[in-house]
């Protein structure tokens, strides 16, 4: 039971330093809203042979780098609240979730993910996180008050 409190603790602490290098990463496609933007709103900056470019290469540049921007911010939200979530043992579900969509963000979400999986995967951290159900038990609990 204490080493699953510590695998949750440890487990914790690193959605939160995984969900500030992935905010981190989030952030790179801003060249490319810049360079995007200056495509479409100041198009005598960016030429080929003297002739500006045309500006649906701009807007290309501005959606692909905000999805991405967006995605990865979203990405790194959703694993911060993970690490609050396993700290205070609530929503298994929602934690095995983004667990698995972190993956995606290799290497350090992958371990993460696969590791985080892991241990959410054992019966006693799922028991864990049953008795923070509000109105619910944990199992063995549970069966105990009916043979009674």
């Amino acid at each position: 039971m204490n080493q699953d409190l510590e695998h949750l603790r440890l487990l914790s602490i690193f959605h939160y330093v995984v969900a500030g290098l992935a905010a981190l990463f989030a952030c790179f496609p801003l060249i490319h809203l810049v360079i995007g933007l200056i495509m479409v709103f100041v198009p005598g900056k960016m030429t080929s042979h003297g002739e500006p470019l045309p500006a649906f290469i701009g807007w290309v540049f501005i959606i692909f780098a905000s999805c991405f921007i967006l995605a990865g911010l979203t990405l790194a939200l959703f694993m911060a609240i993970t690490g609050r979530f396993l700290s205070q043992r609530r929503r298994h579900l929602f934690c095995t979730v983004v667990a698995a969509v972190e993956c995606i963000f290799m290497p350090f979400g992958t371990a993460l993910g696969v590791f985080t999986l892991i241990v959410l995967m054992r019966d006693s951290v799922k028991e864990l996180f049953a008795a923070n159900l509000p109105g619910l038990r944990p199992s063995n609990q549970l069966n105990s008050t009916i043979m009674l």
